[in-house]
């Protein structure tokens, strides 16, 4: 698991110099997509860790 946040630190580096090239040309569209983006990973990752939250409450009943 320490992997996966290695890799989503990772990716989350790469984004930001995209971020801050957009502000020299199209910020406003630019931003915008990349505000969905971030919102719609943060909900995906919100939705991985409910999930093996789950996973983990099932093993200990079953």
């Amino acid at each position: 698991m320490t992997k996966f946040w290695y890799a989503l630190g990772d990716s989350i580096q790469s984004v930001f110099p995209l971020i801050s090239k957009l502000g020299s040309g199209a910020w406003d569209i630019g931003a915008f997509n990349v505000l969905l983006m971030l919102l719609g990973f943060a909900g995906f990752i919100f939705w991985l860790s409910k999930m093996a939250k789950y996973e983990k409450s099932e093993k200990k009943f079953s």
